[in-house]
């Protein structure tokens, strides 16, 4: 009885150490971290951009006392960063002006409100074309104008128009200007813009 007690403990022994092994391997397998041969290591986060230290240049034409009140709205809603670009100091009218990034976009508040054309021809200096085209982006109404080295969105529905100038070095220019929607919706009312009905895709 002894002899049969002895060997079934041996075996008991025999098939336990196996088991656990094959368990702790398990266990193993399962909490390490695995990789697919052909996966990508995935991306660290970005470094912040590097601006240099010098204020932006722009300029801050006197506005009315009403103006200025809703620009300072304006301004004090923007971001301290845009995706990832930070705010950088301008050189004049911080309470109506903003800048993000090198090259840096621009925010300018209380700039003269475009209107558009009285003729497919033309009309009055400066207004806008009938045909051009007029993007809805977020509830507001922007129109974008192309340069050879910066393109300018400028606000057609609101009663105090915003101007957001982007460089062309960046991607998909309109996005950009689109990130400043929100802001103008929240301070500033909607008006009529020479005669602005809809606004276009």
């Amino acid at each position: 009885m002894v002899g049969t007690t002895r060997g079934a403990a041996v075996w008991a022994t025999v098939v336990a150490v196996p088991v656990a092994v094959l368990v702790g391997l398990l266990m193993f397998w399962r909490l390490a971290p695995h990789t697919d041969a052909g996966a990508q290591p995935t991306p660290s986060v970005s470094p912040a951009v590097a601006v240099p230290s010098t204020p932006v240049r722009m300029a801050a034409p006197k506005l009315s006392a009403r103006t200025a009140r809703i620009c300072l709205a304006v301004t004090s809603q923007l971001p301290q960063s845009v995706r990832d670009l930070p705010a950088r100091r301008v050189t004049a009218g911080p309470e109506q002006n903003a800048a993000y990034g090198e090259p840096p976009i621009t925010v300018a508040c209380g700039v003269p409100q475009p209107t558009l054309c009285e003729r497919a021809d033309g009309g009055h200096p400066g207004c806008v074309p009938l045909d051009a085209l007029l993007l809805q982006m977020n509830g507001v109404c922007w129109y974008g104008l192309d340069g050879p080295a910066s393109d300018v969105f400028t606000t057609m529905d609101r009663e105090v128009a915003v101007q957001v100038t982007v460089p062309g070095s960046y991607q998909q220019t309109a996005q950009w200007a689109n990130e400043f929607s929100d802001a103008v919706v929240r301070t500033i009312k909607t008006g009529s813009a020479g005669g602005l009905t809809t606004c276009g895709q």
